[in-house]
């Protein structure tokens, strides 16, 4: 039995979920357009370029949730995946995926978006297991901040070998995990590619292009 991991954004999705989070609530008016859809901007670029504050993103990002409810959150939730995410769904991303189910693989879908998007974004895509950023609640309200440590860079190798533990503490009596292939897009993920037994490049930026074909570490598209 191997372990096949996914990046989100610009892997399985023709886009970043994340950024549309943020475009989104500009047209939902529950944030100023004058000012964050420029800051949500620079943000992704900051991304692109490697050199993301991911704690300060979070928390930019977060804001407009502050004392929101579950529910007014879950309500907004749905109407993302509708009008957001469905366009962004890939057809040869949904048979990656089924290639590794047929096989028996344990899927884990693994991004450094925040939870909000990311939960249900995984339960579209038919995950059971998935490793998200983490956001801070109150009860039943949002607390506007990010929680715990970002599932990003160096940071999602921190996330999975905790996964990895709570894998092998629950499941005993299961095959372990011999094999790990991770898919992503990002050289921002470059820490766990490092580390997985197949490091796949999906529609690699250039910084992960050009370190992949280095290595002779396999590259496909989604896309094409």
């Amino acid at each position: 039995m191997s372990l096949a991991i996914f990046d989100l954004d610009n892997t399985l999705l023709a886009g970043d979920s994340d950024h549309r989070w943020g475009e989104f609530l500009c047209e939902q008016n529950w944030a100023s357009a004058d000012n964050y859809r420029s800051r949500n901007d620079q943000f992704y670029a900051d991304y692109q370029a490697g050199s993301l504050d991911m704690e300060a993103y979070l928390s930019f990002v977060l804001g407009p949730l502050q004392g929101k409810s579950r529910r007014e959150v879950q309500v907004l939730q749905q109407q993302f995946i509708q009008d957001c995410i469905e366009p962004m769904l890939l057809d040869k991303a949904f048979e990656l995926i089924d290639q590794h189910r047929i096989a028996g693989d344990v899927l884990l879908l693994m991004t450094a978006t925040h939870a909000v998007v990311a939960e249900p974004v995984a339960a579209r895509l038919g995950f059971e297991h998935w490793l998200c950023s983490g956001v801070g609640m109150d009860r039943q309200h949002y607390t506007g901040k990010p929680e715990g440590l970002p599932c990003f860079q160096r940071g999602k190798v921190v996330h999975l070998e905790a996964w990895r533990a709570q894998w092998r503490a629950s499941e005993a009596s299961s095959p372990d995990l011999e094999e790990t292939w991770f898919y992503s897009d990002s050289h921002n993920d470059l820490p766990l590619l490092s580390t997985v037994d197949h490091p796949v490049a999906v529609d690699p930026d250039p910084r992960l292009r050009l370190h992949a074909q280095e290595r002779g570490w396999t590259i496909l598209s989604l896309r094409e």
